[in-house]
């Protein structure tokens, strides 16, 4: 991704756009956070009837003095301090209620925000192409849902509400100054270009770090995930220091480009805090002059300085907010990276509907190709309604490659794939994919109950019909055993079952999945012999009535099948139909005629 690739102006414009079902929210946020500015204005004014009106001789303001009649001994020093107080009191408990209640729906708009942030990019992360999961990896794209999704709560809620409301807080300051002395108004003023230039001299730096450091956070996290999930060939080779090290590698890495961000962030804030206490310097003095001239008076100058430093609170906190945006606009350029990313599968429009296929499949010259180095060449053969097709070959050979051309986890680089003599691109996505039921090498189990790993393949099976597919796939016996029996949970990739007991869970999957066609990928190579036999009779419980595709390195699991094809280096090499083997010449091939 380049680094231009988003302008910040089309960054913040997406990411509104993004937090649009909570902009009343946000806006109730604003006002809620706007009201600390009267509160801020309000705040000074306590001290300073205290020292020029209780412990001076200046009259209290026409306002305090139309109230204080109505109170006993309106003109005493005891009543005017007590006066003070408690308006100090007041103004104390109000900027308190304010700040909760403003904390309050803060967080909830924020967290809301960031759950539908998340589930919509976990969802288009579900959407794209195996291709992309196969180039950038799980943990990458799982950096970008769990941390990357942060950035719509950086930059409406921790960002752009507080731009706007120190804007509307140095508007105001900038009024009372200027209403009590004008002239330290124009001082404390001359800062704000020095500030601005400060902040677009360390933007651009800070964004190319923070860039970076997402890039390298990324691939420590990719260890981590990397490892966790190998970690029984972790242990068995004894390489856990290996490991260690090689993860404290990448973290020193993204440590090294932390420190040089603290760098430049530190140095950003050392020129901004002298700017700042140079203005307030200038103010002072020109102030103490004042006072000295008699044009202004000890607690205005006092309430003044006050104001000066909650005036440079809102410019300080511009010109940081500005800097600080780098990291979580980085985090949305690489959030929106993944929402730009096109599926390379992809759906027709006016896609044809399908509710069952018979299972007649023909491959005219298949091609495919991982980038540049091509997998299949030329894949041509047919298959009728209930055949059972066996592919055997070397691993590497291309054997599960056509496997998932068959499903369209990908397409074809070339050539075509029928389902009932129709093209695979011309069906819908979902529909196509209910034709099939598949069972891995390695099964692929969630972290929940044995019942729900079953009716993964068909949501809102009744018990009856999981205990009918786990019976077929000679599982019943096995869960009943079990302390909780269906509801048995399988641990995390179902750890806590055996490797034969997996597999007919997977098998019960399919079962009750009851598609019209079968992918099988090789699903004995893992079991012994024993638990082999009894996967295998229920797998031929599974494949009756159904065109079977069966992927296995053993041909003495193919010998039931009615074509055999054995693949090398993408190529058919031999086929065998009713025990009658053939070698396909090029041409054959092609046609798709054994």
């Amino acid at each position: 991704m380049s680094n231009d690739r988003y302008s910040q102006l089309d960054l913040y414009r997406r990411l509104l756009l993004e937090a649009r079902p909570y902009w009343l929210h946000l806006f109730a946020t604003l006002v809620l956070s706007l009201l600390s500015t009267p509160l801020a204005l309000l705040a000074p004014l306590p001290m300073k009837l205290a020292v020029d009106s209780v412990l001076g001789s200046q009259p209290l303001p026409r306002l305090v003095q139309r109230f204080l009649p109505s109170l006993p001994g309106a003109n005493s020093a005891a009543t005017s301090l007590l006066f003070v107080v408690a308006a100090l009191l007041l103004i104390t408990l109000l900027r308190q209620l304010q700040g909760t209640l403003s904390g309050v729906l803060q967080t909830y708009t924020g967290e809301k925000l960031l759950q539908d942030f998340r589930a919509k990019l976990f969802r288009q992360v579900q959407r794209l192409s195996l291709s992309y999961h196969d180039d950038k990896g799980t943990s990458d794209s799982a950096y970008r849902i769990q941390y990357d999704a942060y950035c719509i709560q950086a930059v409406t809620l921790g960002s752009l509400l507080p731009l706007i409301n120190a804007s509307i807080t140095l508007v105001g300051m900038v009024y009372v100054i200027a209403r009590m002395d004008w002239q330290l108004a124009l001082v404390a003023l001359t800062v704000s270009p020095i500030l601005f230039l400060l902040t677009r001299t360390f933007r651009r730096p800070l964004r190319r770090r923070w860039r970076a450091i997402k890039e390298l956070d990324s691939s420590a996290m990719s260890v981590v995930h990397e490892v966790l999930g190998a970690v029984r060939v972790v242990k068995a080779f004894g390489r856990e220091d290996h490991e260690h090290q090689r993860f404290v590698r990448g973290s020193s890495e993204r440590l090294a480009a932390q420190v040089r961000a603290a760098f430049v962030q530190s140095g950003f804030d050392l020129l901004l805090g002298m700017t700042t206490a140079t203005g307030t310097a200038a103010a002072l003095w020109i102030g103490i002059m004042h006072v000295r001239s008699g044009a202004l008076t000890l607690g205005a100058l006092l309430v003044v300085m006050a104001y000066l430093s909650q005036l440079y609170s809102p410019l300080s906190t511009l010109s940081k907010l500005l800097t600080d945006l780098q990291s979580a606009l980085v985090s949305a350029e690489r959030a929106f990276a993944v929402f730009d990313e096109l599926p390379e599968v992809i759906e027709r429009r006016n896609a044809r509907s399908i509710t069952r296929a018979s299972g007649a499949l023909a491959l005219r010259n298949v091609c495919f190709s991982y980038g540049s180095a091509p997998v299949l060449r030329g894949i041509s053969f047919d298959v009728s309604p209930g055949t059972r097709v066996g592919i055997s070959g070397a691993t590497g050979a291309g054997k599960t490659t056509l496997a998932s051309l068959l499903m369209r986890f990908y397409d074809p680089t070339a050539g075509q794939i029928l389902l009932d003599g129709v093209d695979l691109r011309d069906y819908k996505l979902s529909d196509l994919r209910n034709q099939f039921a598949l069972v891995l090498q390695e099964p692929v189990l969630f972290s929940t109950s044995i019942a729900e790993n079953i009716a993964y393949a068909r949501p809102g099976a009744t018990e009856e019909q999981i205990i009918e597919a786990a019976r077929l796939a000679n599982a019943h016996d096995f869960i009943t055993h079990l302390p909780e029996g269906y509801r048995t949970l399988v641990g995390e990739r179902g750890m806590r079952v055996s490797g034969g007991e997996r597999q007919r869970i997977s098998l019960a999957r399919a079962f009750l999945r009851d598609a019209p066609i079968l992918l099988l990928d090789e699903p004995t190579s893992s079991v012994d012999v024993k638990t082999e036999a009894g996967i295998m009779d229920a797998m031929d419980r599974l494949m009756r009535g159904r065109t079977t595709i069966m992927i296995a390195h053993r041909l003495s699991t193919l010998e039931n099948c009615d074509l055999r094809l054995e693949l090398d280096r993408g190529e058919v090499i031999r086929m065998v139909a009713s025990g009658r083997a053939t070698t396909p010449e090029p041409m054959l091939q092609k046609t798709g005629t054994t």
